[in-house]
């Protein structure tokens, strides 16, 4: 019968002496194949490896059958370097090749500082590197953001004369460029005697991540060959500096030369599409996911659910939500987020309670959903019990952007000297949005008082910031302090400050059009004018009065109610109504805050027209609907 061979922390146990150990040797009778599972693979440290060097040699094994790569990492930054060598030459094979597996692992390890050290420890004893080695312990470098030793390995590459190398020049032009060194890393490339497309993306990733998207979309243009890396680097880009159009049309032009997006792909145009309110492009790249089994990727499930949301479907971010097979913390956050800017405060608590059942544990942009929910239904006692149980609960501590929630959800109930004395105890310093939320409180209330502390604030915190001005100026307007209100707009004009110009935008057959305040540019002006003028006599037979307080100039009433009739969002509504089919929900996207007449009128049209009509507004959402919206005119 064949012995079970003990564990080698048996046969090194320190109370055995040397005749014990080869008694119990001599009564094992193992396989090899058993020797080498059992034993040879499970030395920790060089004193294991030597009593299994010492075992293999009384054994007649061939020194062969130890695990090389495993004595060189165990050996490599120990005084024992040597020693490993030693087994190495015996064995026969070269040293470099088994040295650069290490390298390799510990480049790639969550300690990729070993791999500097053991290349230190190379050149200690004489170990001659090649192009394998430099190349792995640049990406080490590249991984630390570690400039100091890089430019040591790139200057030794030099010396080698390995710099014709195209891998390890790509990975140099990338050590340099991903520690900030950009014009170091365009001099390289500009070098290069040949390049690779790897080359071309690394520059062009590294120009996008430093903000550089006109250099990269230059070298985008100048590429000789691009692949689905190269467009998705440049759509992301796009995406990630503001410039969403420029992204959806590069993502059209990819298709066009019959690319297929990769996963990453799909989530960088997601996102323009977010930024946009590309919804029609959205959902055609939902349905590609989902033929390519993309469905199962969370990044990509997780943008879908944002894309939905900031579309104005809540009912698409929610199915896509209950299909997930696994969901992150990144997921629940934004269904939390999603429901609580939509109105529907009491699902998202009721989601955050199914989210704590599942033993999830939330994190600080789980509770800004939390907050936003509450803030925008006047849950107040419910804000203050999320608010204290973050810390309390969870060891969250609060950000500014925590805090920010809560003088909004004070400011907004009305609770004004609440909300200022909440500020003062704050153990960090208000920052603008802060104030500013106070300052929203002010004008939604008429406390002028209030609203001059946090204007005095506002105006050493965020001088330029023209939205501050516009707000303390319509406070003023609203109380008939018309002086006031002069005064401001001409503290505006002298530091150069304009009013943000509002716009409405709708979406119609994949074609966005804005709309301004009494815009008569769009072709279907006379016919959008015409068309409001009959809806008017509706609405009025309906009890619709024109709110002409929310014109904060001193004129006559017919006026004010010229000004009023031609708001931005009425024109996209109406364009909506003659252009869309009937039935057809009407999604409209505004860059301010939706006015009070607005809000009003939109609740009676959505009556008379039989019409579910969505407006994503600075803030959140109003679906409109029968006659009544989403928010409870909690706004």
């Amino acid at each position: 019968m064949v012995c079970t061979l003990p564990s080698l922390s048996l046969y090194m146990h320190p109370s055995l002496n040397i005749e014990q150990k080869h008694r119990l040797h001599r009564s094992w009778k193992p396989s090899s194949e058993i020797l080498r599972t059992e034993l040879f693979h499970k030395f920790n440290s060089p004193f294991e490896l030597q009593q299994v060097h010492t075992l293999v040699i009384k054994t007649g094994t061939p020194l062969s059958a130890l695990p090389l790569s495993r004595v060189a990492s165990i050996c490599a930054l120990t005084p024992r370097f040597a020693y490993a060598q030693q087994i190495f030459q015996q064995v026969g094979q070269p040293e470099i090749f088994i040295w650069n597996c290490c390298l390799k692992d510990f480049a790639e390890s969550d300690s990729p500082f070993d791999a500097i050290l053991l290349f230190y420890q190379l050149r200690k004893h004489n170990v001659c590197p090649d192009s394998f080695t430099c190349t792995f312990v640049l990406k080490a470098c590249v991984q630390l953001r570690d400039l100091f030793h890089g430019r040591i390995v790139h200057k030794f590459i030099q010396k080698l004369g390995l710099q014709s190398n195209l891998v390890l020049q790509n990975v140099t032009v990338h050590l340099y460029a991903s520690c900030g060194k950009i014009s170091d890393a365009i001099l390289l490339f500009n070098k290069m005697p040949q390049r690779d497309v790897i080359t071309w993306n690394t520059m062009i990733t590294q120009l996008v991540k430093r903000g550089y998207i006109d250099s990269a979309y230059k070298m985008f243009l100048q590429m000789p060959d691009r692949n689905v890396r190269s467009w998705t680097a440049m759509i992301a880009g796009f995406g990630q500096c503001g410039k969403p159009k420029e992204a959806i049309d590069l993502f059209t032009k990819m298709e066009e030369v019959g690319l297929k997006p990769s996963e990453v792909t799909v989530v960088a145009v997601l996102a323009a599409c977010t930024d946009l309110g590309a919804l029609d492009l959205g959902s055609r790249i939902h349905e590609y996911s989902d033929k390519n089994e993309f469905k199962r990727n969370i990044p990509v499930c997780n943008t879908l659910i944002d894309m939905y949301i900031k579309c104005g479907v809540l009912e698409a971010a929610l199915r896509v939500f209950e299909g997930m097979k696994e969901r992150t913390v990144v997921s629940w956050s934004a269904m939390i987020q999603g429901l609580a800017i939509h109105g529907k405060a009491n699902e998202a608590l009721e989601l955050f309670h199914q989210m704590i059942q599942t033993g999830m544990k939330p994190n600080g942009v789980t509770f800004i959903g939390l907050l936003n929910a509450c803030s925008h239904m006047g849950l107040i006692n419910k804000g203050r019990w999320f608010f204290a149980s973050m810390s309390r609960d969870y060891g969250i501590i609060p950000s500014i952007e925590h805090y920010g929630c809560m003088v909004d959800l004070l400011s907004r109930a009305g609770l004004m000297q609440e909300a200022h004395e909440f500020i003062t105890q704050m153990p960090i310093k208000p920052n603008a949005a802060v104030w500013g939320a106070l300052l929203g409180g002010c004008k939604l209330h008429k406390k002028i008082e209030m609203a001059k502390v946090a204007m005095r604030h506002l105006q050493e915190l965020d001088p330029l910031n023209d939205g501050h001005y516009v707000v303390l100026a319509n406070i003023y307007s609203e109380a008939k302090q018309w002086d006031d209100a002069a005064r401001v707009r001409k503290l505006m004009r002298n530091k150069g400050l304009q009013k943000t110009l509002g716009w409405s935008s709708i979406t119609v057959n994949g074609i966005v059009h804005e709309f301004v305040a009494g815009d008569e540019t769009h072709p279907q002006s006379q016919e959008i004018f015409k068309v409001w003028n009959k809806l008017l006599a509706h609405m009025r037979l309906k009890g619709y009065i024109p709110n002409t307080s929310v014109v904060l100039l001193d004129m006559e009433e017919n006026e004010k109610e010229k000004i009023v009739f031609r708001h931005s969002e009425k024109l996209a509504l109406v364009f909506g109504l003659i252009n869309t089919s009937h039935g057809e929900t009407i999604r409209i996207f505004k860059n301010l805050r939706v006015c009070e007449d607005c809000h009003a009128a939109f609740k009676v049209i959505s009556e008379i027209s039989n019409r579910e009509i969505v407006v994503r507004d600075r803030n959140r959402f109003h679906c409109f609907r029968d006659g009544s919206c989403s928010c409870k005119d909690y706004w």
